[in-house]
């Protein structure tokens, strides 16, 4: 059945496996990916949303690179938001609501679309290995199949164990069987392993909602889209709705805490610090007598209903009884309760970065896997192991995205040099750079680099081109066109701002704080100009942040080139640490470790000290 040798083997079909295999496939290596149900490609095993705070920074830079993930989440959206536009753009993140059955179904044609890609249902049990290398893969079958490089991105079925109320049961999600077999063989060729818990909502009967007694939560009135490309934008969308627990809601899910796995000693594992479960909440902010509950519809056509803020791995009958309590579940019918789930992870500072294991050559690690959680930082590691598992095999140069370049940057450079032991969730307050890595310019920043790689297309690079020049162009008419003081007069007063006495250039008007682009298109010269050359909402919307923001972005790009300098200062791969008796001992075990490539990542591990740094530098004679 498999009598030729794999270039890359992608174990694992979601979000990290299925980016992870995209990208290997389309930059030319035979590619496989091996799923334990071809039915749930692409998955969306809690919420069904892409995107949010930081998340939706990380859509946009997948994207930029040639990924799959905004486009599928463009076809299948059934809303769009655009969160935080009242802060300043490093803030705005979009998010889109999915249907979730089209979500799986457009990741599935998607691959099926992909050349070099073949298809296997069954468990992975084993990794094959030949040395320090690896081989290939067994599965459960007892079926060796050979590969030359294998990414592992199994989520949360190592050794999955799903908990509701005292019950609990081997599963990697709710109906699917764990996967078993990998975790002790990792363990026993070196790798540390650990647990990690996550959890979901029940999912409920929409038609037994009323709605009446809840607040809408509409999208955006002009939506946009993940995309880069000409996705379709939005016509129609579906509202979601917004509730909130009570005093008494919270005394009925008190009643099964001694039934909880999390407070009973059943689960030992680090959840999730953001997005914790309902009861964790009422434990932990017990000054509170309500939570938002977010009421989100999961399709098109579906009656089925997502109880986002209802995260439980309380007793059915317990879930049951604290709904019907919630404003607007008086009559609600459960379609399945919630649950927690505890997996394996492997510490991810085991990890170089290009997410290649330090132990095995030619294996990766993606996703869960690594200890972080959501879909957009799953689907981000699977692209970079994708796309390192490839050039490694042509023997070409490892692609790393450095912090100020990208939020995956950022997200894999924390991993790798500072680990986690709770589940890791990307935020904006996490990268050092955020002004430079805004949404709106991913494009600007990856697709070169992407296109270069052969994963952007050469569609995506003139569309970012043509942004580009316009966008130079526009910043360029109002840095050379003066105004007529009357005009701009008008538009000032209404806001309160003070007056201008003389004609000068638009440019300095516009970086006013309280002027944007709708009230510069007041001017007649401004509109005319718009007008002529069509400028799109992309190129218009750059041009401001560009105008606005300058001075920001300069003095971040000047502190990130500073860094960069370290970035240059090469670490041999075989440094004995323990030589140099300056460096603390903490630095000494922690370096050895981790093993960093350069000083600058030095420097950023934990328990790694500014005079530890000074003492590297004065040994690699800088």
């Amino acid at each position: 059945m498999f009598a030729k040798e794999y270039d890359v083997i992608v174990v694992g079909g979601g979000h990290a496996g299925a980016e992870a295999a995209a990208a290997a496939a389309n930059m030319g290596s035979s590619t496989l990916l091996v799923t334990m149900n071809l039915q749930t490609i692409g998955q969306m095993s809690c919420n069904p949303a892409m995107g949010g705070i930081a998340k939706g920074q990380i859509v946009r830079e997948i994207d930029a690179l040639g990924g799959y993930s905004g486009i599928i989440t463009d076809r299948s959206a059934i809303q769009f938001k655009m969160l935080n536009k009242s802060k300043g753009p490093a803030m705005w993140s979009p998010r889109a609501q999915s249907d979730r059955m089209r979500f799986a179904e457009e990741w599935r044609l998607a691959l099926e679309q992909t050349a070099n890609l073949d298809f296997y249902q069954d468990m992975v049990s084993s990794i094959l290995v030949k040395g320090d290398r690896i081989a290939g893969v067994r599965t459960s079958l007892g079926l060796d199949i050979m590969a030359r490089s294998v990414i592992l991105t199994n989520g949360t079925f190592l050794n999955g164990l799903i908990h509701i109320g005292n019950k609990q049961f081997g599963g990697g999600r709710a109906g699917e069987r764990a996967a078993t077999g990998i975790t002790e063989q990792l363990t026993d060729l070196g790798f540390d392993s650990g647990r990690m818990k996550t959890g979901t909502p029940p999912r409920v009967d929409g038609r037994t909602l009323d709605y009446e007694g809840m607040i809408p939560q509409p999208g955006d009135e002009n939506p946009e889209r993940f995309s880069y490309l000409e996705t379709k934008v939005l016509k129609k969308q579906r509202d979601c709705h917004m509730t909130h627990t009570s005093a008494e809601v919270h005394d009925l899910l008190r009643e099964g805490f001694d039934r909880s796995p999390m407070f009973n000693g059943r689960i030992k594992s680090i959840g999730p610090r953001y997005c914790p479960s309902i009861e964790d909440k009422i434990h932990r902010f017990a000054d509170k007598d309500s939570h938002q509950i977010f009421v989100e519809p999961e399709g098109w056509n579906t009656v089925e209903v997502y109880v986002n803020g209802f995260s439980t791995s309380l007793p059915e009958d317990i879930q049951f009884k604290a709904l019907r309590s919630v404003k607007g579940f008086e009559q609600v019918k459960l379609f399945r309760p919630g649950y927690a789930i505890e997996y394996d992870y492997f510490p991810p500072t085991q990890l170089k970065h290009t997410l290649e294991t330090k132990i095995i050559s030619g294996l990766y690690f993606a996703g869960q896997i690594n200890g972080t959680t959501g879909y957009e930082e799953a689907a981000s590691q699977g692209l970079m192991a994708g796309i390192n598992a490839h050039l490694k095999l042509e023997d070409k140069e490892p692609f790393v995205l450095r912090r100020d370049q990208a939020y995956i940057g950022v997200l894999i450079d924390d991993l790798i040099t500072k680990g986690t032991e709770e589940p890791y969730r990307m935020f904006t307050s996490r990268a050092e750079y955020r002004t430079l890595l805004r949404q709106d310019n991913a494009d600007l920043r990856l697709t070169p680099i992407g296109h270069a790689l052969g994963l952007a297309s050469d569609e995506r690079m003139k569309r970012m081109e043509a942004k580009e020049a316009e966008s130079k162009e526009f910043i360029d008419f109002f840095s050379k066109t003066s105004y007529e003081p009357q005009q701009v007069n008008a538009i000032l007063e209404r806001l309160n701002s003070a007056p201008v006495k003389q004609a000068d250039k638009m440019v300095k008007v516009f970086s006013r704080p309280k002027v944007t682009m709708a009230h510069m298109m007041e001017l007649p010269e401004v509109k005319a100009y718009v007008e002529k050359r069509d400028l799109d909402r992309e190129v218009m919307e750059q041009a401001e942040i560009q105008v606005k923001y300058s001075g920001y972005i300069a003095k971040e790009k000047n502190n990130a080139d500073k860094l960069q300098r370290l970035e240059g200062i090469k670490i041999p791969d075989n440094f004995d640490y323990d030589k140099l008796k300056s460096l603390s001992t903490e630095a000494r075990q922690k370096l050895s470790t981790i093993r960093p490539a350069t000083i600058s990542q030095a420097s950023r591990i934990s328990g790694v000290s500014p005079s530890d740094i000074s003492v590297l530098l004065v040994y690699m004679g800088r």
